[in-house]
């Protein structure tokens, strides 16, 4: 199979993220003045990259941020695989300190390895990384050299995971911010980290009247 470039971004910031209000899966939301703010700087530092070609989940967040290449006429494609997380009954709610709570127990049993444990009811972590499996054979089967995906923070954490060859338990060692990428070489079946949750491009950012 051929080696690839293979740059994993986070979507740009939402007014959920702003809020801190719980944004999974089943919520489809825009990005907000700062996060297409975010999405112009990645696109001026990286619009020079030889992509070949553009991946997105099927939420527009994610298209949003890679709006500037998609608009340069690269092909793209939404996989549903590089969805975020579901948090079941906890998305689209305000931030409250007993639901944070469940949530921190979520994340403590995921680091015992107790990836069937459901915060909210939605996704396990296994669910989510039998899909983005499937999502990446997708992308490593096409003859594309250098490939953008935009994804999710949880979803990024749990791909990196298992792209290491780590448990899924480890997700926690993976940081995230929004516009942040990793950049990875995929060579002979094995990932290798070329940048780790680098935000550089971002340095320029102007903060947000409010922030």
């Amino acid at each position: 199979m051929k080696s690839k470039n293979i740059y994993i971004i986070r979507h740009g910031e939402t007014d959920f993220n702003k809020q801190k209000r719980v944004q999974g899966r089943g919520v489809d939301s825009d990005l907000n003045a700062l996060g297409r703010q975010q999405a112009a700087l990645f696109f001026e530092a990286y619009k020079n990259v030889p992509f070949e070609k553009v991946y997105t989940s099927s939420l527009k967040r994610t298209m949003q941020s890679v709006q500037g290449f998609i608009e340069m006429g690269l092909p793209f494609e939404k996989l549903s695989g590089f969805d975020e997380i579901s948090w079941g009954s906890h998305e689209g709610l305000p931030y409250d300190e007993l639901r944070h709570e469940l949530y921190l127990a979520g994340l403590a049993e995921w680091g015992k390895g107790n990836l069937e444990h459901r915060v909210g009811g939605g996704d396990t972590p296994i669910e989510v990384c039998e899909r983005q499996r499937l999502a990446m054979d997708q992308v490593l089967a096409g003859e594309e050299e250098n490939v953008l995906i935009a994804t999710h923070g949880r979803a990024m954490r749990i791909q990196l995971c298992w792209m290491m060859g780590l448990p899924l338990s480890r997700s926690e060692d993976f940081p995230h911010a929004n516009l942040c990428l990793y950049q990875l070489r995929y060579s002979d079946g094995k990932y290798e980290i070329v940048k780790n949750a680098d935000v550089s491009h971002l340095s320029d950012l102007k903060v947000m009247p409010g922030e």
